[in-house]
């Protein structure tokens, strides 16, 4: 794989790594292929028990590659729908993953990086990081990924950062439910340890079983709500502010909109 690294041990714990460290693991159309084709490989393998998902580097995910997302603002209409309908199939394959998913967040985590974080089981982080949805800083809104944050964070919470594009640290992240808990750095492997242990004692068909029926149980993340923020997304993508703020972030300058 160009852009992941896969591990699996002796026990069946699978250690999925965003890999590159270059670009603070940000995703780009490579990255999200990979991601939904490790799912279905690892969700259907009888050997793995549970999956960890880290980042190698600084950060877990920045969320989508700048570059790929302006290669989407002067593609054509249907290149841009299936893209954001891709990012869309990969964020459905991890959630729906008949494993248990742990995120390991080891650095900072925005947009596209929250979303991951958010169709995780469990997530786990490093105190101080740095965390946001700050799409709306580029012009654009945390479009696709938003049926997962706002199932797991709830309306009321996500309301308080879902479109200011404040960035809080991993505190504030447990108090959203986006982290079950923040932990040193030198006691992140202890603690995500501690969440692989007790699914080696169950049984793999009910944990599969068992994370089958809380979806069930829970307000679904239907097809169309799905439909629609690949919808939001496109448009977004198509509006005069994501392309002055895509712009001026390359330029390394204020956007129109910035006092």
């Amino acid at each position: 794989m160009e852009t992941l690294e896969l591990e699996l041990d002796g026990r069946g714990v699978a250690r999925l790594t965003l890999n590159r460290p270059e670009a603070h693991n940000a995703m780009d159309g490579a990255m999200i292929a990979e991601l939904t084709e490790v799912a279905g490989r690892l969700g259907r393998d009888p050997a793995v028990r549970v999956v960890v998902l880290t980042g190698n580097g600084r950060s877990f995910c920045a969320g989508g590659d700048l570059g790929w997302m302006q290669a989407q603002m002067a593609a054509d209409a249907a290149t841009r729908a299936r893209e954001a309908g891709a990012l869309a199939v990969m964020l459905g394959a991890l959630d729906t993953m008949p494993k248990p998913l742990i995120g390991r967040v080891q650095g900072q985590a925005f947009g596209g990086g929250v979303g991951l974080m958010s169709v995780c089981d469990v997530a786990i982080g490093v105190e101080g990081a740095k965390i946001g949805l700050t799409e709306v800083r580029l012009g654009l809104i945390p479009a696709t990924i938003g049926p997962y944050v706002v199932a797991r964070m709830g309306a009321a919470r996500a309301r308080r950062v879902f479109f200011s594009g404040r960035v809080f640290d991993a505190a504030e992240a447990v108090d959203l439910g986006l982290l079950a808990r923040a932990v040193p750095q030198d006691g992140l492997d202890a603690a995500v340890e501690a969440e692989i242990a007790p699914y080696l004692t169950a049984a793999p068909g009910a944990v599969a079983a068992g994370k089958r029926l809380v979806a069930d149980l829970a307000p679904p993340v239907d097809p169309a709500q799905v439909a629609a923020s690949i919808e939001a997304l496109v448009a977004r993508w198509e509006s005069a502010e994501s392309a002055e703020g895509i712009a001026a972030f390359f330029e390394k300058r204020k956007a129109a909109w910035v006092e």
